[in-house]
């Protein structure tokens, strides 16, 4: 037998690969998997194909995706995996840039060096030759190639297309040598770059091995509905015994009485997600106590008793665990995902009131983990679960918090300020530092025309000039002198 040593926290690539093995299986959605593994096997054979998951926030599209993962785990096959962010949607590559971090194991810590290394060993899984490619995606996450490779003389705009095709390349080599599995999740907060990759790559994906799972939300309509092999599996809202299905997990078989379970399955009108929360609410709050094998009431169900909105049963729990709210509300004001290095700094407060914090929330399956603090990385169950956290903040609450993160990340994490001015830009604009949100936003704005990534760029430069025109007379004439002597007033034009 062979022997194996622990050598470190292993790195879940989404919140439902590091949910604990307690977490609510996948309910009632049996035709939607036997699709997605129909179109599995058409993949394997040559005919790649892409299926677009649509559905109302809730509704367990990346529940669907995460059972796809399960169910492929002991088949060979490759699988890559992108998330876009609401935060990002003006951040060229984004999804891209993110899972090549996290494939290659970037470490704060790590020099040039040692990164180039480590993107190296990504990239030769797909080709055993890397030249351009590793100088375009060398390029892409700012590591310089310390003359290891030789610069690319190439234009902005040619830049980016072939910073295009090597991505595209990538997936090529990869499924010549296995099927792969592609999960492309939240495709409505994507960046228009983004998307134009996606668009090269669904046409090329035919004569591929690959299956692409894209998730979205309804209100956007995507380009590649009509193609042959694009398939689009509408979820709807879940019937009442399946909700019922999902309580009993939640309650362990143990049945809560009636009229307590039918107020849930009412108030939560078939999404799966309030369904959860709201009975986790229900089984922390007292409202029922266990007596044999099943629950009783412990005072008149009236039914005022149990919050009606995500948000009032967020709220509720929180109340519950009222070290945690503040934590809580931390974390979502950094966005859907944040690590313990940046929370820690924002949060000032001793480390082990936080770390008992975070496993607080955690514990009650609020966020999840992937990895080991200091250097694990937290994610929110789901962006409505940001979102309520979020908007339990007063407005002087919020802005307030938003400059705290603004400075930490310019004394802390000097490199924010440098590959992601547009964080810093909307950090500084919440926190109402109108001047500086516009030099960030400007300076995002002339990172991405450098890189002829210009729908982003005019994005920034609206921001910039919307909050222009909140300035006094006096400070907006002399911020418009600055960047007209800056930029020769380039970004009038754009």
């Amino acid at each position: 037998m062979p022997a194996w040593q622990v050598l470190g926290a292993g790195a879940a690539e989404s919140r439902f690969e590091a949910l604990r093995a307690t977490g609510t299986p996948l309910v009632g959605r049996a035709e939607e998997i036997e699709l997605l593994m129909c179109r599995w096997e058409q993949a394997k054979g040559g005919g790649g194909c892409v299926v677009l998951l649509s559905g109302e926030p809730g509704l367990g599209k990346s529940r669907i995706a995460q059972t796809m993962v399960e169910r492929l785990a002991s088949e060979p096959h490759t699988r890559l995996r992108y998330f876009c962010s609401p935060h990002h949607q003006d951040s060229p590559l984004y999804p891209s840039i993110a899972q090549l971090k996290r494939a290659a194991g970037f470490r704060r810590d790590d020099n040039d060096e040692e990164r180039l290394a480590k993107l190296e060993a990504v990239l030769v899984r797909a080709t055993d030759d890397l030249g351009e490619a590793l100088s375009l995606l060398a390029d892409l996450l700012a590591i310089p190639t310390g003359g290891r490779y030789r610069p690319l003389n190439l234009t902005p705009q040619k830049r980016k297309e072939e910073t295009i095709r090597a991505q595209l390349a990538q997936v090529e080599g990869l499924s010549a040598r296995q099927p792969v599995l592609m999960l492309f999740e939240d495709v409505h907060w994507s960046d228009p770059t983004t998307r134009e990759a996606l668009e090269m790559l669904i046409d090329r994906i035919r004569g591929l091995r690959v299956l692409l799972i894209i998730t979205l939300r309804p209100e956007f309509t995507p380009p590649w509905i009509s193609l042959s092999h694009v398939t689009l599996i509408s979820l709807s809202r879940m019937p009442p015994d399946q909700c019922a299905e999902i309580i009993a997990h939640l309650t362990g078989g143990t049945t809560l009485p009636k009229e307590i379970a039918d107020q849930i399955v009412d108030r939560t009108d078939g999404v799966p997600l309030f369904v959860e929360e709201l009975t986790k609410n229900i089984m922390e709050s007292g409202l029922v106590m266990q007596a044999g094998g099943a629950y009783q009431a412990a005072g008149h169900a009236r039914p005022l008793a149990i919050p009606t909105t995500l948000q009032g049963s967020l709220l509720a729990r929180l109340d519950r665990l009222a070290p945690t709210r503040e934590l809580a509300q931390i974390g979502a004001a950094l966005g859907r995902q944040f690590s313990h290095e940046l929370i820690s700094a924002v949060a000032q407060m001793p480390q082990h009131q936080l770390d008992d914090a975070l496993v607080q929330l955690e514990n009650a399956e609020l966020i999840y983990r992937r990895g080991v603090p200091p250097d694990s990385e937290y994610i929110f169950k789901h962006a409505l679960l940001q979102d309520a956290a979020y908007g339990m903040m007063l407005r002087s609450r919020r802005q307030q918090l938003h400059g705290r993160i603004a400075a930490v990340l310019e004394g802390e994490f000097p490199e924010a300020a440098r590959t992601q001015p547009e964080i810093l830009a909307h950090h500084c604009a919440e926190a109402g530092l109108v001047e500086k949100a516009i030099d960030y936003y400007l300076a995002a704005s002339k990172r991405a025309t450098a890189a002829s990534n210009n729908t982003e760029a005019s994005r920034q430069v609206a921001r910039a000039r919307t909050l222009l025109d909140t300035l006094p007379a006096s400070a907006r004439r002399a911020t418009e002198l600055r960047w007209k002597i800056e930029v020769g007033g380039w970004w009038w034009s754009v």
